[in-house]
C-alpha cells in the first residue's frame, strides 16, 4: 500500500516524460530482433522442398477480406518460396469471394520475380510455372475431382484457356503428381481437405490459418495429417 501511495504522488510530467522516452529511444536506436520460425512452420517449408521436379503444388486461397492481412502474407511467402525452388504451382480458390485475393497474390510475385529475370528460363511464365485454375462449385466437387483429372474439374482456367493445353498440366494429372496441397483458410476448410484429399488420395496437406484457428488445428499436425502449420501466433515467416 505504501509503494502505491508513493506511485499515486509522482508528478504525471515524470510519467509522460518516462512514456515518450520508451516510444521515441527505440526509434533512435533500433534494434534488429532474430526472428525464428517455429517448428510447425519449418515443417510445411522442409515439406515443400521435397516436393520433386516433375510434380506440383497446389495452392487453396480461401480466406476472405476479413482476415486477409493474417493470411495474405502466408499466400505471398508460399508462392515465394515455391518460385523458387522452381515448383510447378496450380492456384485455386473454394469460393467465389477469394478469386481477386488469390489474383492479387500470385500477380505481386511474379512481378517481383520477373522485374529481375534476365531471361525466359528465369522468368515465371503462366501456363509452364503456374496455372490460375479459379473457382469450381460446389469445394467437393474439385476437392474429390482432382484426385480422378483436374482438367475434367477444371476445363478451362480462370482466364478462359483449355487447360488440357497448358504445357504445365500435360504432366500433371491428378493427385498422383501432386507433391503437396497447402491451404490458406480461417475455417473448417484444412480439416475437409484431409477427409477428401489426403486420406482417401494421400496428398500431403500444409495449412496456414488465423490465430483464433490454430488452437484448433495443431492436433492435427501433431498427428502428422497436417505435414505443417503457419499462423500469426507461430512466427510465419513471411521475410522468406
Amino acid at each position: 500500500m505504501k509503494f502505491i501511495k508513493i506511485l499515486t504522488r509522482i508528478d504525471r510530467r515524470v510519467v509522460y516524460l518516462i512514456l515518450a522516452l520508451a516510444v521515441v529511444l527505440p526509434l533512435i536506436f533500433p534494434k534488429a530482433e532474430k526472428v525464428t520460425a517455429m517448428r510447425p512452420v519449418e515443417k510445411l517449408y522442409e515439406a515443400i522442398d521435397t516436393v520433386q521436379e516433375e510434380k506440383g503444388l497446389i495452392l487453396d486461397v480461401c480466406y476472405s477480406p476479413q482476415i486477409k492481412a493474417e493470411c495474405e502474407p502466408m499466400a505471398i511467402a508460399i508462392l515465394r518460396h515455391a518460385f523458387k525452388n522452381r515448383t510447378k504451382v496450380l492456384i485455386i480458390s473454394l469460393y467465389v469471394q477469394m478469386i481477386g485475393l488469390a489474383q492479387r497474390a500470385v500477380t505481386q510475385i511474379t512481378e517481383e520475380f520477373n522485374s529481375v529475370a534476365t531471361s525466359r528460363a528465369d522468368s515465371i511464365i503462366y501456363g509452364r510455372d503456374y496455372v490460375f485454375l479459379g473457382w469450381q462449385p460446389p469445394p467437393i466437387i474439385p476437392m474429390l475431382g482432382m484426385g480422378e483429372s483436374i482438367t475434367a474439374v477444371y476445363p478451362v482456367d480462370y482466364y478462359g484457356n483449355q487447360t488440357d493445353t497448358l504445357e504445365i498440366l500435360q504432366d500433371i494429372k491428378n493427385y498422383n503428381n501432386i507433391g503437396i496441397l497447402v491451404t490458406l483458410s480461417g475455417s473448417r476448410i484444412p480439416i475437409s481437405w484431409v477427409a477428401y484429399a489426403q486420406n482417401r488420395f494421400g496428398v500431403q496437406v500444409g495449412v496456414g490459418c488465423t490465430a483464433v484457428s490454430a488452437a484448433d488445428f495443431y492436433p492435427y499436425f501433431q498427428t502428422g495429417q497436417f505435414s505443417g502449420l503457419i499462423s500469426p501466433s507461430s512466427e510465419s515467416s513471411a521475410t522468406t
